[in-house]
């Protein structure tokens, strides 16, 4: 039988008694839209991430999008601002910022984190950069001490791309309560899946947090009265439903995802095969256990004939995407060299032990071509 890289049916057919009991209870509830399960999962998820709003909202682009737009709405941000962005990164974050006629300025990461690198970022600072976006890539939180100290010191907005950090935690702190405002991920194959699309915003900022709740829901706060041009993103009352009961496992979810990381890490010893770098556990979620391998493709074909599932995030960063022709000067080493090396290993909270084994004895026995 093949490894999976991750399945979402046997992550959600652990509880699937308690999703299909609440699918019942929306069911039955004849209300499907912005009802009480959004209301209640938004009061739960904001709990959990120590902040004081969220708001359900259709995807993490969406969310992404909409705190800027919100900004924007507050007079914090206007059209043509710059706002820092880390080159390596899914193209969500940058697609986030030109959808809101604002510049993306992508920085180097650091090349032990792959995170947004803060001296990196300080030198991007320019007169027209209003807001750092830092996205804590494959779970793990990116240094922010350093870039809180950073966006106050420059009177800066700091905007967490959360997306695949649902969990991770320093000092008491959890990812998306650190900055200004945070965007996460419900897309199924997040560490909180929805069995659909979804996301959300969250923020301490209750002036922020109001005028996202009315962008997301056409500009209105009361019905058939606009107070903004807004968008139709609303996390659905079904999705929600299925987060409120996931939500009660994440914690669990997650140190199952931490023990497989730390197997593999204690495991793979192979010269060719680079294992992440890791601050601390805690402020890691390991959304993905993601090497670097300079005979990457091989790597990847190796596996693939031993039956292990690996993907590789991400093949293009977005500066050398075709939708990015603007920034086709913009020169990323590290990055670049990054998206030709790594590789994601099969991640999950229903991998079993014995597939653990597998995977690292497959990387084991792996040969570099000459």
């Amino acid at each position: 039988m093949d490894v999976p890289f991750l399945s979402a049916r046997d992550i959600n057919a652990r509880y699937a008694d308690e999703l299909k009991a609440a699918a019942a209870r929306v069911i039955d509830s004849g209300w499907y839209v912005l009802g009480e399960e959004v209301a209640a999962f938004e009061r739960e998820f904001a709990a959990y991430c120590g902040v004081q709003h969220a708001l359900g909202v259709g995807n993490g682009l969406d969310a992404l999008a909409l705190i800027l737009r919100g900004y924007k709405e507050l007079g914090a941000l206007s059209e043509g601002d710059e706002i820092i962005v880390p080159g390596n990164t899914f193209i969500a974050s940058f697609l986030a910022i030109t959808e809101n006629h604002m510049r993306p300025v992508p920085v180097e990461p650091d090349a032990a984190s792959f995170n947004l690198d803060p001296d990196r970022v300080e030198a991007a600072i320019g007169p027209r950069t209003r807001a750092i976006m830092v996205v804590h890539l494959y779970g793990q939180l990116a240094n922010m001490p350093a870039l809180l100290a950073l966006a106050r010191r420059y009177k800066l907005l700091l905007i967490e791309d959360a997306a695949q950090a649902h969990g991770a935690i320093s000092h008491g702190c959890r990812a998306g309560a650190f900055g200004d405002a945070a965007a996460f991920s419900f897309f199924p194959a997040k560490n909180l899946g929805a069995l659909g699309d979804g996301g959300a915003v969250v923020t301490q900022d209750a002036l922020l947090a109001q005028r996202v709740a009315a962008l997301r829901n056409y500009g209105s706060e009361v019905k058939y009265r606009h107070l903004f041009q807004g968008v139709n993103s609303r996390l659905d009352e079904m999705q929600a439903a299925m987060l409120r009961v996931k939500l009660k496992y994440l914690d669990q979810d997650i140190a199952r995802r931490r023990h497989v990381a730390q197997r593999y890490r204690q495991g793979i010893r192979h010269p060719q095969i680079r294992l992440p770098q890791v601050r601390s556990e805690e402020q890691h979620a390991w959304h993905l256990f993601v090497v670097r391998c300079a005979q990457r493709d091989a790597l990847q074909q190796h596996l693939q004939r031993l039956g292990i599932q690996s993907q590789v995030h991400y093949p293009i960063p977005p500066h050398r995407q075709s939708a990015y022709r603007s920034l086709r000067d913009v020169h990323l080493p590290l990055t670049e060299q990054l998206h030709d090396e790594v590789l994601s290993l099969p991640l999950g909270p229903t991998l079993r032990d014995d597939e653990v084994e597998r995977v690292i004895a497959a990387c084991q026995a792996f040969e570099c071509p000459p």
